[in-house]
This record gives C-alpha cells, sequence and structure tokens, in this order.
C-alpha cells in the first residue's frame, strides 16, 4: 500500500511459496521496487545484478543475498540462478534485450518505465506479452493511484455510460536537468531521449490510461540540453486523438519545483488531478455550474507496484499497467521527437 505517495509493502502472512525475484539495475528503482519485493511475504530477492561492485555489495547485503548470487551480468545471472520472476530497473534503452531474455527464459517480468525507447521494440514487447503465459508489468504506478483510477472510472468504466473528454491541458515540472546532472539520463545512448521520455512518459501514460483516449497525431516543440538535439529539457505537444478531443502537454524539466497538473473536460464538466513532488495527486471534479466535488482519497487503500505485480502473477491476472499501455506511450513520444526536429506534425502511429 502507500502512503503520502511512498509505497510501503503489506505485511498480511504468506498463503504462497514465495516468487523468487532477480534485481537488474540496483539504483533508484532496483533499490526501492526491491525493497518492496524483499519485504512482501510473497516474494524473495534471491539475486541481484549491477555493474556498480560497491552498489552490487551494498544492495546485496541490504537483501541478504548469497555471494554467489551477485552478479554483473545479467545473462549469467538469468542461466545461473533459481528464478521465477525478474525486476528490470536499468537505464531506458537497455530494457528490451534484458526483458526479452527473461520472457524467453519464461520468467515473470517487472519493468520500469519507459518499456521501451524504438517503437518496433514497443510493439514486439506488447505482442511478446499477449502471446505468452508470463506476466509483463510495466512501472506507470499512476494505474495503482486512486485519483487516477478515479478519472478513469469516470471516462473509462466498465459500463457504456461513461462520458468522452473533448479538450485537456497537462503539464508537469521538476528540476530534472540538475538532478540528472553526472548519470545515465544525460546520456541519450542510456536514456533515449530527455525529460519527455523520463518523468514526461508518467504524464502520457497517466493521460492516455485514465482518459482511454488513442492519439493521433501531434505537433511538438523542444529546447534541447545537448548541440545534438536528443535530450530535452522543456517540451510542449499538442495532440490530436482519435475521437476529435485535443490535448496540450508541457513538460517542463528544469523547474525549481515538482509539480503536476491535469485537466480533462468533456459535456458535463472536467476532472482535474492535481499533485506536488511525488506524493498522490488529488482528484476533484467541476461540474457545469462550476462548483467543485473533492472525493476523499484514502492513499492507504493503495497498492505498491510489488503488490500489484505479485497479485498478477499469482493469481493469474492482467497487471495494471500492461506492455500495450506502454506501446501507447512509446508511440506518442518517438512521434514528439520526431515532430520537434522536423517541425511537422507527425501520425501516431500504435
Amino acid at each position: 500500500m502507500s502512503v503520502d505517495g511512498v509505497d510501503t509493502p503489506v505485511t498480511t502472512v504468506s498463503t504462497y511459496a514465495p516468487l523468487r525475484i532477480g534485481i537488474v539495475g540496483l539504483g533508484y528503482i532496483g533499490s526501492y521496487v526491491g525493497d518492496q519485493f524483499n519485504r512482501h511475504p510473497d516474494a524473495e530477492v534471491v539475486a541481484v545484478c549491477d555493474l556498480d561492485t560497491d552498489r552490487l555489495a551494498s544492495v546485496g547485503n541490504q537483501f541478504v543475498v548469497d555471494d554467489a548470487h551477485r552478479y554483473e551480468s545479467y545473462t549469467a545471472m538469468l542461466q545461473d540462478a533459481p528464478l521465477d520472476a525478474v525486476l528490470v530497473g536499468t537505464p531506458h534503452t537497455l530494457h528490451y534485450e534484458q526483458v526479452v531474455a527473461a520472457l524467453d527464459r519464461g520468467l515473470h517480468v517487472y519493468c520500469d518505465k519507459p518499456l521501451a525507447t524504438d517503437l518496433e521494440h514497443a510493439r514486439d514487447l506488447a505482442d511478446r506479452s499477449e502471446a505468452g503465459e508470463e506476466v509483463l508489468m510495466v512501472g506507470y504506478q499512476r494505474h495503482l493511484q486512486t485519483a487516477f483510477r478515479t478519472a478513469r472510472e469516470r471516462f473509462v468504466p466498465e459500463s457504456e455510460d461513461g462520458t468522452d473528454p473533448t479538450w485537456l491541458t497537462a503539464s508537469i515540472t521538476q528540476g530534472w536537468i540538475d538532478d540528472s546532472a553526472g548519470t545515465w539520463r544525460l546520456d541519450p545512448d542510456l536514456s533515449g531521449g530527455g525529460f519527455l521520455y523520463d518523468t514526461g512518459s508518467h504524464v502520457l501514460d497517466g493521460v492516455l490510461w485514465s482518459t482511454g483516449l488513442e492519439p493521433e497525431s501531434v505537433r511538438a516543440s523542444m529546447d534541447f540540453h545537448d548541440d545534438d538535439q536528443r535530450i530535452d529539457r522543456r517540451a510542449h505537444l499538442d495532440v490530436r486523438f482519435a475521437n476529435g478531443a485535443t490535448g496540450s502537454f508541457s513538460f517542463l524539466g528544469d523547474a525549481p519545483a515538482v509539480r503536476e497538473h491535469i485537466h480533462v473536460w468533456d459535456d458535463e464538466g472536467a476532472v482535474y488531478l492535481e499533485g506536488k513532488q511525488w506524493r498522490s495527486r488529488r482528484v476533484f471534479e467541476i461540474d457545469t455550474e462550476s462548483g467543485e466535488y473533492h472525493p476523499y482519497i484514502d492513499p492507504r487503500d493503495e497498492r505498491s507496484r510489488a503488490d500489484a505485480f505479485l497479485e498478477s502473477v499469482l493469481e493469474g491476472r492482467e497487471p495494471p499497467a500492461t506492455a500495450r499501455d506502454a506501446l501507447a506511450v512509446t508511440a506518442l513520444t518517438e512521434a514528439a521527437y520526431a515532430s520537434a526536429r522536423s517541425g511537422e506534425r507527425i501520425p501516431v502511429e500504435i
């Protein structure tokens, strides 16, 4: 579950044999989500992998992993360690080959976002996931947040009573350029792009998933951090959707604070999603008379990422964030970069 936007592991007694987890990449995601798995009664971290030997030792000690199952090579880990599932927390451009390798060995996979930075790779993973029996969950945690789930109930209900969005704005700010200094995030060969492919990916996913909208085309402009125009620090997207709706997205990666705003309008009013830093987002609705309704959001009811992944594996459920969800984000992101560099409106080909 989650409190103030921070995932915390459940403490229930397991009724399953623990799922044996291997972690590839021991940075923030590998350590943070890995700790959720390590503390979960239905999981056990039995192998870790990282090129940084100091990090390999410290995280290996934290998770009490045998020295024999601490690896610098993920292929060696997959071949040697007794695993049921893998957490992939490596730089973005490495995800595809590592996820494929794990799936080919019959392992379930939790992969950090974005799932892939190449459109054909994203399509391949979506097809593989749907054709196979292994769970492939992507780290888009807004699917687990009550605010976004509340919005989805309005626009993508289980019945046919939902309303179609007609217009939306979405933005996020962060001191991302300064935060990323000296890290792989400013190396496009590892990150695949800039702020849009990193934090911005969460916003694109949150909007697409909570509204059910299908992006049709995009015109984008970007301010780049590097001379080769591969690392964006600011991005502005004008998106047209298949149902005729339009949307404006702004991503500011050199701001002094983290703020997120998503406003989705339909013929009956609007849903606003607001938040600061990395806490759970607030949600409220606006009616046709400009009145506001603020439902109570209890973040203690939210599942952690480990909770959701393990439930999907052990109970045979589709994960909350699928490879097909991630494909839509990659398709829109890649089209946005193409538009920013060409100056043209680019179709989004999912």
